[in-house]
Parts: C-alpha cells; sequence; structure tokens
C-alpha cells in the first residue's frame, strides 16, 4: 500500500473519547497473520464493532453514520500495549489519514509515523473542545496543515500548533517510507561512498 501526500487535511471526525485505548482494542491478535499493510481495516476495533454473532454493535461510533471522516479523535494514552505494527495498518486502512489525541504511545507513534498516518498531540483542553464541537455537530471540519504544524478547528477558528520528527514531516510531505527515502538520496549516497573510497 503506498503512501500518499499529506499536505493539508481538511475533514470530518470520528470521536472515540475513551482513554488507554491498546494495541489490542484497534487491531485484535487473532487478525495478525497477514504480512502485508492491506486488509487490516475491516477488523479495526474488531471487538467494540461487533457482537459475537459479528453483527455491528449500533452503539459503537463506527456504526454511527452520523459520524464520518479521515480523522479519529481519540482519548489520552492512544495505541498501549504491543508494539504491533499493525494497529496504524487498521487504522490507515480503513480511511483515517490521521489520528488526534493529547497522548499516544511513544511505538504507536512512531509506527503510525512510519506508515503514512499523521498522530496530532494535543493540550487536553482543546482534545475536549474538539469532541464538543463534533458531538453538537458531526459536520465540524477540523483542518491539518502539516507544513505549518498547525490543527485548526474551523467552526471557532481555535487552533494548535503540534509537534513532529522534522524528517518523518518530510517523508510525509512526499510520501515516501524509509525505503523511498533513501532511494530519493541514492545519488548522494553513492557520492559520499565514492568520496570515502578515495
Amino acid at each position: 500500500m503506498p503512501i500518499e501526500k499529506f499536505a493539508i487535511l481538511r475533514s470530518t471526525c470520528v470521536p472515540l473519547p475513551i482513554e488507554n485505548v491498546d494495541t489490542d482494542q484497534i487491531i485484535p491478535a487473532r487478525f495478525l497473520k497477514a504480512t502485508t499493510r492491506e486488509g487490516f481495516g475491516e477488523n479495526l476495533f474488531r471487538d467494540w464493532r461487533y457482537d459475537k454473532e459479528n453483527k455491528p454493535k449500533p452503539d459503537f461510533v463506527l456504526n454511527n453514520s452520523r459520524f464520518t471522516g479521515s480523522i479519529l479523535i481519540a482519548g489520552k494514552n492512544f495505541g498501549s500495549g504491543s508494539s504491533r505494527e499493525h494497529a496504524a495498518w487498521a487504522i490507515y486502512d480503513y480511511g483515517f489519514k490521521s489520528v488526534v489525541s493529547s497522548f499516544f504511545a511513544d511505538i504507536f507513534k512512531n509506527n503510525a509515523l512510519n506508515n503514512g498516518l499523521l498522530p496530532v498531540q494535543v493540550g487536553e483542553s482543546f482534545l475536549e473542545n474538539i469532541f464538543k464541537a463534533v458531538e453538537q455537530n458531526p459536520d465540524a471540519v477540523l483542518e491539518i496543515n502539516l507544513e505549518s504544524q498547525e490543527i485548526t478547528l474551523l467552526s471557532t477558528g481555535e487552533k494548535e500548533k503540534f509537534d513532529i520528527n522534522p524528517y518523518k514531516k518530510e517523508c510525509l510531505l512526499k510520501g515516501y517510507d524509509d525505503i523511498d527515502y533513501l532511494l530519493s538520496i541514492k545519488d548522494k549516497i553513492i557520492a559520499f561512498e565514492g568520496d570515502r573510497i578515495l
């Protein structure tokens, strides 16, 4: 699955106001048999989305037609637990381009960045304001500007800056994974090696 370039994302949001969501809740271990990134989205939050008879649970947000969009708004400490990269794969494969939370587990954050999914960490009060705005109006739109590293709640104009590793920022802006980046500087690497041989 190629990584899409990320510049400015404007989208409605899907609110998941649950804290301490771990990777086993994001993608249960029994679905980790595949080794490619495709197909994991159908089992995103599987045990929260479906009952034991595989019928959608109407009270879970992904089964609520009021909420759509490519931004997942999550509670504090999102992505804790095991280091499985499949959690980021599942979120991205489902169609989310960004996850917004007040805190991310470090391993999940790095896995997300490596797979084209932008984790945006904001202050707790701003996160609460986003939740309130989306609950009151599911058509509320967030704008995430990667170049300026700003997230804006367009209905109120409230905005915050967010941090990102400069290298990962460049990769997302260009739609690169680590291999793509190395290939993009292949000539520089060859020149560098040539200088060392001489």
